[in-house]
């Protein structure tokens, strides 16, 4: 009984009532055009003069809410009352106005069913209830019977006076079992008309992976620009404290690197949540290899590889690094690019070989002209203890050469490790 009480007045069951009657409402403009239709062939002179007439009105009306149906924003608000009131899964309904014809079909569909339920039900909200209470106060006002209700001759009798409150408590009961009837049955159909055609599928997945190409990229920024600050702070403060009594001057050098390692990092973070600011507006951030927003860092091998150099040096380790290369003569996104592969690779070594250690880094243009070759090699580390969350830095070297259509080639060699790079001067091929 409890189950059956929560099927017709539960609280599910309510909002979708009020989907119905919102669509009784919306209903009406159409009817009243039907009266104008239908009532120059009746002898009727109002619409509410007879049942007949203004069934004819409505059904006169209900295609002119099928055309109403094909305005673009038709689906995107029924979809919006359906997930409020009707209770049914988002992720099974489609956003955005239907783009196809088949998706304006069901769309127009969708809306003349809902104009069409909403107007018979909510014209039995308002004309039930009403009679059902006068039944169930007719035995106890029995001045009720010679009002001016025009009650039938047959609640003269004292048994049809006598059920006559079962009679009206059954009207409620059937009102409302019309109304979750009508309600499960649009919730049913909803997904099926305002679901996601295949062309809205295809335009959501690709919002996703446009999405997840930003996010991507934002994840590479982050970790190649504070990632290899932090490392390089933390071994630059530790190679301090080492060396504090018995080597002052290095100490003072290592504070100064820190000092503009951390003022670098806070700018490009203050840069990169730019490109996240921008990347959640219309408009915003771009994942295009080929673009790059105002507010994205950029440091370049033209203006920053001496800089980054210099504070890694300060870190403790020694870099021995031959540019054969003009970096004013590069493409700016692969000179970007290059940049962010470089400090990846001194950062790794930092991380990995730990301060002292030797790495000779050579950046050169290959014979042909077509190629920039970024190669770092430094000893192998002879255990390489695994971080939580770590090993990105390969993955994202790989990425951003692949983005630009070069190729990556990182690992052990002859007792050394040996990461090489080589980026395309020409765009990606």
């Amino acid at each position: 009984m409890t189950a059956f009480a929560r099927t017709l007045f539960g609280r599910r069951t309510r909002r979708r009532w009020i989907h119905l009657i919102l669509g009784g409402a919306l209903a009406m403009p159409y009817v009243f055009v039907g009266e104008l239709i239908v009532g120059p062939f009746t002898n009727s002179q109002n619409l509410f003069s007879s049942l007949p007439h203004q069934l004819l009105a409505f059904g006169a009306g209900l295609p002119l809410a099928a055309i109403t149906g094909l305005f673009p924003l038709t689906r995107p608000m029924s979809v919006a009352v359906v997930r409020a009131l009707c209770g049914v899964d988002g992720d099974r309904l489609a956003d955005g106005p239907a783009r196809t014809r088949q998706a304006k079909g069901r769309t127009a569909l969708w809306f003349t069913l809902h104009l069409g339920f909403g107007g018979v039900i909510a014209g039995m909200s308002l004309a039930t209830p009403p009679f059902a209470v006068v039944l169930i106060a007719l035995p106890l006002y029995v001045g009720l019977r010679d009002s001016r209700l025009d009650l039938p001759e047959l609640f003269d009798h004292t048994w049809a006076l006598a059920l006559s409150p079962v009679a009206g408590a059954a009207m409620l009961a059937a009102l409302a079992g019309c109304a979750a009837g009508t309600g499960a049955l649009l919730a049913r159909w909803a997904p099926e008309l305002l679901g996601p055609t295949p062309e809205d599928r295809l335009a959501a997945a690709e919002a996703r992976a446009a999405d997840l190409a930003v996010r991507n990229r934002l994840a590479r920024e982050l970790h190649d620009s504070v990632g290899h600050a932090l490392s390089a702070v933390t071994l630059q403060a530790s190679a301090a404290r080492r060396v504090l009594d018995s080597d002052p001057e290095f100490v003072r050098e290592a504070l100064a690197a820190i000092e503009d390692t951390t003022r670098r990092t806070v700018g490009e973070l203050d840069a990169v949540l730019g490109v996240l600011r921008d990347a959640g507006s219309p408009g915003g951030a771009s994942d295009s290899p080929g673009t790059t927003p105002a507010t994205a860092p950029s440091p370049t091998l033209a203006a920053d590889l001496d800089g980054l150099l210099h504070r890694t040096r300060a870190g403790g380790l020694r870099v021995t690094a031959a540019v054969e290369a003009d970096p004013e003569a590069l493409p700016p996104l692969v000179s970007r690019e290059a940049y962010r592969i470089v400090q990846e690779a001194l950062s790794n070594a930092l991380k990995h070989a730990g301060p002292g250690t030797s790495v000779t880094l050579r950046i050169r243009v290959v014979p042909d002209g077509r190629e920039l070759a970024i190669t770092a090699e430094n000893p192998a580390p002879t255990a390489v203890v695994p971080r939580p969350g770590g090993g990105h830095g390969l993955r994202g070297i790989a990425d951003r050469a692949r983005l630009l259509g070069g190729s990556t080639e990182a690992g052990p060699v002859d007792g050394v490790w040996r990461l090489h790079v080589r980026l395309p001067l020409e765009g990606p091929v």
